[in-house]
């Protein structure tokens, strides 16, 4: 991927005080529950938000499963058609529910959750994030998640939708299991490296290990009364850079600050100057 704002993406997540609402999972079925206030009123909806989206100089977007009001064929296409007039990629439908690993409810999440990259594939996108499991890791857990991933990639066998997982939750709390999964997993689930979900004097370490696998990033920066944390956020470029990762990386924007907007460009300027 060219070294440009091509490699700039914005998730939903970044953006929810400005959508506002959520819409609530309900994993026993395919239904999406009404719709909820969860950060506000908002001024803004998925629909709207392509063409918001480009006039900012932002292309490429992920989309936070919570932010879709419903999985009707009908609303999927009016959103594949708005991300197309406005010349907008969907890189990635993040999947942000589900539980493989559960000993009671693994087999019903896994349903659940290729319930929705059947959605990712109606929409276009070109990855769907899925959580690799929130159980401690134990040879029992990290033996189901791979065994529900594995069903899962099946079921998506020939579709051009790419699965991945990232370093998040507690089943991939540390590099060794990150690396034990997706060694077992041969290359059939890709990796998502996030910056933010782990923290700790081994932090840039253990960013450093998984980093040569990541294919997405989650390029998440702290701001310390209004002003973004260049250290650490610079720090943890240099690990995605020194470890080759050639992808894009996805503003995560989520902090006090008066502005959404004005903190995702305080993260792509930052970016940008970087890789220049």
């Amino acid at each position: 991927m060219a070294q440009s704002a091509d490699r700039i993406a914005v998730s939903t997540w970044s953006l929810h005080r400005l959508l506002g609402t959520t819409y609530p999972h309900n994993l026993d079925s395919a239904e999406i529950g009404p719709g909820e206030d969860t950060y506000g009123e908002g001024s803004e909806s998925l629909l709207g938000l392509p063409s918001v989206l480009a006039n900012h100089g932002y292309h490429r977007l992920e989309i936070v499963s919570f932010h879709m009001r419903s999985r009707d064929p009908v609303y999927l296409g009016e959103l594949r058609d708005q991300l197309k007039v406005s010349g907008v990629t969907l890189q990635t439908l993040l999947i942000d529910a589900g539980d493989i690993t559960d000993p009671v409810n693994g087999a019903r999440d896994t349903a659940w959750i290729s319930g929705w990259v059947e959605v990712a594939n109606e929409l276009g996108a070109q990855n769907a994030r899925i959580i690799a499991g929130k159980q401690a890791p134990t040879p029992e857990t990290i033996d189901r998640s791979v065994t529900a991933l594995r069903q899962l990639a099946d079921r998506n066998a020939g579709s051009s939708v790419r699965l991945v997982t990232e370093n998040w939750l507690a089943l991939l709390s540390s590099p060794g299991v990150v690396h034990e999964v997706l060694d077992r997993l041969e290359g059939r689930i890709g990796l998502l490296g996030d910056f933010g979900n782990w923290t700790g004097e081994d932090k840039y370490e253990a960013l450093a290990s998984i980093f040569p696998r990541a294919e997405l990033c989650h390029a998440k920066a702290s701001f310390v009364s209004g002003q973004l944390d260049e250290a650490d956020y610079g720090t943890c470029l240099s690990v995605a850079e020194d470890a080759g990762y050639t992808g894009p990386y996805t503003l995560i924007f989520d902090a006090d600050h008066p502005s959404e907007w004005n903190g995702l460009s305080a993260e792509r300027d930052f970016i940008l100057s970087r890789l220049a």
